[in-house]
Order: structure tokens, then C-alpha cells, then sequence
């Protein structure tokens, strides 16, 4: 099938999905010890009318559980008979590390180091190479979903790579706090769909292991945006009140010796060049040791662990030029994402 045509049937893995219908296709991948198959789950939303085919994937690191809330959300606005072009949703990629709540996969690796992949690899390969053949490779579009790592907690934001236009104006269209230029990393699925003509936004957002609302919220209300602009025949939410962060700079600040950290500022928070972000201290509390940012701008994810060990990340700082604009733009995005009525029903509390 070219991309971005819709035909009579869409053809994946080895199944036809008609126009019009949503059907869940398992693309096998592997089998435990058990005796059980695992593979890839994908929801296949095949539009009556021609047009892209765009990709939606979360938990490629196992315990980044924060795509899977967005994409049920996503699903429930999503009517297939309405829809142009096709949506792919993949709401855990990496089902091993999913079960086992951990990031990599049993054999270690980390799957998003391990594209395009190779069907004869380790487990790791295999499966990105699964994914690479049977989703990157049928798509127009991406956005893969993430969350931080454990122990830390992410300011939602789009991470694009410079020199990529379309995925530049996606990001602004998609409407999260922050937009990070960021270069691509070896092996990685976005490295991987560059280099195949696909543009991909990766959203982080939240903490591993847990649920963001404001998060959530972000990433259902963006991924709509990108469909209604990409002509997929979707009416788009709230629009974004004002244009994301851009940043390409950012730092991570760290400890510069061992001992209990507290943070003075959470993520979405600006600070000015030499200002004070934390303390670092000894168990007893006979010195405190100042933590300053040699850099003005928005905190993007920081350290929810207060034991830290020298050398460990405690704050992510991205440069922000005019701080107190781009203030107001946060605020009225924030505001937006929290006030917009599609999302009523399904609050986390």
C-alpha cells in the first residue's frame, strides 16, 4: 500500500481491515517460556475517505505507562466511519517490560536503542524490527509517547530534532507547554522514522509508573490537533491559547556530592540565571550546599528522589530567552488543557 492512500482495505501483518472498521490485529513477535506469544497489539482505525496514515505508540520503555491512558482517551473520539486515512494505535509496545513494570525488555536492552532492529537479533531487535516493517514503515506520521524515568517527573513537552520543518510545525500545532530541539540519538524509533521520510513528535510527560492529568490531558487534546491539521477528518479540540516553550538548549543540574536534596521549585516553574533551585545537605543538617542554574529558563523534569548520590540529576533546565512571555504562554496553555470540556468524564482524581 503507498502511503497516505487509502484503498479498498488496509493491509498489515497479513490482515485486510475494510474501510470504515476498527479491528485490534496481534503481530506476533515472540514466545515465553511459558509457552505464551507475545507480540504487538494494534488498534487499526481505517477511514472511509483517503488520506495519511499516522501512528500512535506508548510504552516502548515498559514502565512509561503514560501512553496508554492517552491513547484509550484517544480512541473514544475517534470514529473510524468518519475518519480519513488511518490511525494506528499501539498502546504498549513493549509488553514484557510492561508486566514486569520495568523500562527494558528481559534481555536487557533498552528497545528504544535497538532500531530499526533485525529479525534475527536478540529479543530486543526483533521486536523493533517489528515494528519498524510492520508501523513506521505504512505511516506518514508518528508520535510516541513517553514519561520520565523512575524517580523523576517531566513537564509535558515535544522533543523534535532540528532540521525538520513539518515535525516543527506539528509540535507548535500539538500545543504542549515546552518544545525541545533535541538531536536524534543512535537507534533511536525516531531516528529510525527520519531516516524512512517519517516525522515523528515524541511527547514526555509525567513520572513512570503513574498517571498525569495534566499530561494526559495534553497529549489526547495534541494528538487531535495533529490529525485535524494533517486533513484526517477529526474536529479539533480547544486550540492551544498560545504557542509552546522553544528551547534548544537545556541542562541538566547536578549534585555535586552525595546527600538529601529539596528542591525549592517544581516543574513548569522559571528561574533566572544564578538563581537557587534547591539545597543539598548532610543527614544531620550541619551544612547546606546551594544549588544554582547557570542558565535562565523553565524547569522541564527534575528529581521527585530526595536521596541522591554525587553525580545524580536533580534538575532539567531549558534556556527560555524572554522568561516573562513565555510565563504568560504557559499559563494559558495550562489553563487550557485543564478547562477543555472533552475531558470531563475522565478526570483522574
Amino acid at each position: 500500500m503507498d502511503k497516505g492512500v487509502a484503498v479498498t482495505h488496509f493491509d498489515i501483518a497479513g490482515h485486510r481491515v475494510a474501510p470504515g472498521a476498527s479491528e485490534t490485529i496481534d503481530i506476533p513477535v515472540s514466545r515465553l517460556s511459558t509457552d505464551t506469544d507475545v507480540g504487538l497489539r494494534v488498534r487499526v482505525l481505517h477511514g472511509r475517505r483517503p488520506g495519511p496514515v499516522l501512528f500512535v505508540s506508548g510504552s516502548v520503555h515498559g514502565d512509561e505507562i503514560m501512553g496508554v491512558e492517552i491513547i484509550r482517551r484517544l480512541l473514544k473520539s475517534v470514529n473510524p466511519r468518519r475518519l480519513a486515512g488511518t490511525l494506528l494505535c499501539i498502546p504498549i509496545v513493549n509488553a514484557y517490560g510492561f508486566v514486569a513494570h520495568q523500562r527494558y525488555l528481559p534481555d536487557r536492552r533498552d528497545l528504544n536503542r535497538s532500531f530499526p532492529g533485525s529479525v534475527s537479533g536478540s529479543l530486543a531487535a526483533q521486536l523493533a524490527d517489528r515494528f519498524t516493517r510492520e508501523i513506521i514503515a505504512r505511516s506518514d506520521f508518528g508520535v510516541d509517547l513517553h514519561s520520565a524515568g523512575m524517580h523523576r517527573v517531566n513537564l509535558p513537552q515535544i522533543r523534535i530534532s532540528e532540521g525538520r520543518p513539518e515535525a516543527e510545525r506539528m509540535a507548535q500545532i500539538f500545543g504542549a507547554p515546552a518544545v525541545i530541539v533535541s538531536k536524534l540519538r543512535e537507534g533511536s524509533l525516531r531516528q529510525t522514522a527520519a531516516n524512512l521520510g517519517c516525522d515523528v513528535l515524541l511527547l514526555e510527560a509525567g513520572e513512570a509508573l503513574r498517571f498525569d492529568e495534566f499530561g494526559i490531558r495534553v497529549g489526547v487534546s495534541g494528538i487531535l490537533r495533529v490529525m485535524s491539521q494533517m486533513g484526517m477528518g477529526m474536529p479539533e479540540p480547544r486550540k492551544a491559547a498560545a504557542r509552546s516553550i522553544q528551547s534548544k538548549r537545556t541542562m541538566w543540574l547536578r549534585a555535586p556530592e552525595g546527600g538529601i536534596f529539596r528542591a525549592v521549585k517544581q516543574v513548569g516553574s522559571f528561574a533566572v540565571d544564578e538563581e537557587i533551585l534547591g539545597y543539598l545537605s548532610d543527614p544531620f543538617g550541619d551544612r547546606d550546599i546551594e544549588v544554582r542554574t547557570p542558565i535562565g529558563g523553565l524547569i522541564i523534569g527534575r528529581s521527585n528522589l530526595p536521596v541522591v548520590n554525587q553525580g545524580d540529576a536533580l534538575i532539567h533546565v531549558a534556556e527560555v530567552e524572554v522568561p516573562g512571555t513565555a510565563h504568560r504562554r504557559l499559563s494559558a496553555i495550562e489553563e487550557a488543557a485543564l478547562s477543555d470540556p472533552l475531558f470531563d468524564e475522565d478526570e483522574i482524581v
